[in-house]
């Protein structure tokens, strides 16, 4: 096969999304999600999507003394692309969300398209006891709060992460993110190869009907033609069911406990291996190839692992 018929798999370690009563297998420590994502990459993983969170209460932390530990154990145990969220959390600063990826300039980093709705609040239903303090407000806060992403966030975000040589995986929650990247690439803030990873099934973004998924890829493919590589990721039980839906259309695909804590029905996911092992399996049954780091660089465009600040930040976890 070609580079062009590879199929890249993200894995999304541990998220914003998820709070640590959920599951016992979330990694939340930095030698957790370190260990976590070292067994996704050996799965097949080509790219790592990286959140950091408090190793005390497991609450998002985006500050780059979280992420250090993280980067640097990755660094030296894993060839795999290190993505680093600038999602942060709905409940973060634009300003606070950048500052690893300013800090650390990575090879790859998560860009939001768009202000939009978050809503978490649903999964309070599915729970009755919290471990910590701020989970069940953090989850009924999403009720009211907004996920913010302005055109000046984001035009401000593109350039301070773009400035180190840093590409993007623009996360497109609805059809208007297609067109608000579009904006952007018609201004010249960003360039091809698009790498563009649409979300489907989040409350206040697309569904995740097969007509939804055939929508995002129909007008990415008008708005931007040969020049992007698309993936997707289902939020939640629907996960595999988007992902297969994703590469009978030549997408790459994006798993992991970020976006899912299930493996089937009543069965918690024991790690974010055991979800990359389903995804290469998926990919491989439809007769396709899972690409390697090397060669997922070179499809998305990308710097190589050596043009980064991850050694001066170096820690053994």
């Amino acid at each position: 096969m070609s580079i062009s018929d590879k199929v890249i798999i993200t894995c999304a370690v541990t998220g914003s999304i998820h709070t640590p009563s959920m599951s016992p297998h979330l990694p939340v420590t930095a030698e957790e999600i370190v260990e976590s994502a070292v067994g996704a990459a050996d799965a097949g993983a080509a790219i790592l999507h990286l959140h950091a969170r408090d190793p005390a209460t497991g609450r998002p932390d985006q500050s780059p003394s979280a992420f250090a530990p993280i980067l640097g154990a990755l660094a030296e145990r894993t060839d795999a692309v290190l993505n680093l969220t600038t999602g942060g959390a709905p409940t973060m600063s634009v300003a606070e969300r950048i500052e690893p990826v300013v800090a650390f300039q990575p090879e790859l980093a998560s860009m939001n398209m768009g202000s939009m709705n978050f809503g978490l609040y649903p999964m309070l239903d599915r729970y009755s006891q919290f471990q910590h303090d701020w989970e069940a407000d953090y989850l009924e806060n999403s009720r009211a709060n907004i996920f913010r992403n302005s055109l000046a966030d984001i035009e401000h975000a593109m350039k301070a992460c773009g400035a180190g040589g840093t590409r993007f995986e623009f996360e497109c929650y609805d059809i208007g993110h297609l067109y608000t990247l579009a904006h952007f690439v018609a201004r010249g803030l960003v360039s091809p190869p698009f790498f563009v990873q649409s979300v489907f099934g989040l409350l206040g973004g697309i569904g995740n009907h097969g007509e939804d998924i055939n929508h995002m890829r129909r007008t990415a493919d008008r708005l931007f033609g040969e020049d992007y590589q698309w993936s997707v990721l289902g939020a939640g039980r629907h996960q595999m069911r988007v992902a297969a839906a994703g590469l009978t259309l030549g997408g790459n695909i994006r798993v992991g406990l970020e976006d899912n804590l299930w493996a089937g029905k009543g069965r918690l996911s024991v790690s974010n291996r055991e979800q990359v092992e389903t995804a290469r399996k998926l990919v491989e049954s439809l007769g396709l190839s899972v690409a390697s780091p090397e060669e997922a660089r070179a499809i998305l465009g990308l710097k190589g692992r050596a043009k980064n600040r991850f050694s001066k930040e170096k820690e053994t976890v």
